[in-house]
């Protein structure tokens, strides 16, 4: 079992017992029981686990809604696991519990929670998830906490209280027993978000139980007071994706960077929201062009521009809007009607307009590719 390290028994010296009949013993000498024994290989039924076993990438979709068709539409979407954001949104335990009861399958239930305490590990696993993701992780010490409560013992302090994730709507049935397999399948992300979380990342991704490093690309960003692409940026980002593939653990980060940065097998993929305004922005795009009579911006050019409304329509990263916007700006090269480059200089026009710390970066990059503001 992974992460194991197996001790001897010291037996308990004759004698010695308390007032009350209790024999005295030192835990940290215990020989663990067979209880949880399995017979051969322990079966692994995470499909998420058993992608990181076999070397292939694995991309979450962010939830940040709390209603179960919202849920629903994300989880058979084509995600390999759900990343509830528990971290940054007022969502309640009971609105997560009620999500994964509803939808159990497709995408695995994951969840990003506030932080590595007991009652943010032990209730999200209770209710069903099997990636969970621990932001802003700093130190050694932070690690082992982590790996303590998301683990059952021997290898952690997990209580086996019950909850949905025991019954039969969910891992109830997996093969081997839910209790029996947890230790093997339980997927475990720590986020690396500081310059302290940087220096002590190689000791945080040697901790056994700890599966992989995200390297957090907007808050290296907002603690290292520097942009992605600049040399003191891209120094952490190498250092975190180091620590973890010298360790034999994978390397996460956002989804824009698959195929970009070879280290990173794992990823955040984008919200709910910015799927609508994928999607929508995808319909109405090919709408206006079966109305124009085809037009020159089918293909290259509507995909960029969905991606452009999902990644600026509401900023969260700025990385990822400008990258959306580069994208776009690139398509739009070979979009020969007036039409077309009126409708994408408009568009940047008003991502610009409503987002003020980017409208110089936008508008250099109209110039540049010579599509002038109004």
């Amino acid at each position: 079992m992974r992460g194991l390290i197996a001790v001897t028994l010291i037996g308990v010296v004759p004698g010695l017992v308390h007032a009350q009949g209790v024999m005295d013993f030192d835990p940290s000498q215990w020989e663990y029981g067979p209880r949880f024994d399995i017979e051969g290989e322990v079966p692994i039924w995470n499909p998420v686990m058993q992608k990181i076993r076999n070397g292939e990438p694995v991309i979450g979709g962010t939830v940040r809604a709390t209603d179960a068709r919202t849920y629903c539409a994300t989880a058979d979407a084509g995600y390999d696991f759900t990343w509830i954001e528990m971290q940054h949104e007022a969502i309640s335990w009971e609105q997560v519990a009620r999500m994964w009861a509803t939808c159990p399958g497709g995408a695995v239930p994951g969840v990003r929670i506030p932080h590595e305490g007991e009652e943010n590990v032990q209730k999200p696993t209770d209710m069903g998830a099997l990636v969970v993701i621990i932001p802003t992780v700093d130190s050694l010490e932070e690690a082992r906490r982590a790996v303590d409560w998301t683990y059952f013992p021997p290898m952690g302090r997990r209580s086996n209280g019950g909850g949905q994730a025991f019954g039969a709507g969910m891992w109830g049935q997996v093969p081997g027993s839910y209790r029996a397999t947890w230790n093997e399948n339980v997927v475990l992300i720590l986020m690396i978000e500081t310059l302290e979380g940087v220096q002590n990342a190689a000791e945080i991704a040697g901790v056994p139980g700890v599966d992989g490093l995200f390297a957090a690309s907007g808050d290296l960003g907002n603690f290292s007071g520097y942009s992605e692409g600049d040399p003191e940026y891209e120094m952490l980002v190498d250092a975190v994706a180091d620590a973890a593939l010298q360790a034999g653990k994978i390397a996460c980060g956002p989804l824009r960077w698959m195929g970009v940065r070879p280290a990173f097998t794992c990823f955040q993929g984008g919200t709910e929201a910015a799927n609508i305004r994928r999607g929508a922005d995808a319909e109405i795009q090919a709408a206006h062009e079966r109305f124009e009579g085809g037009g020159n911006t089918a293909g290259e050019l509507a995909t960029a521009l969905a991606e452009l409304n999902a990644a600026c329509g509401t900023v969260v990263y700025e990385a990822d809007c400008l990258s959306a916007v580069a994208q776009v700006l690139s398509a739009g090269q070979g979009a020969g009607s007036q039409a077309d480059r009126d409708r994408l200089r408009d568009r940047l026009a008003r991502i610009a307009s409503d987002n003020p710390g980017l409208s110089a970066r936008i508008e250099e990059a109209l110039d540049a590719a010579g599509i002038s503001p109004r």
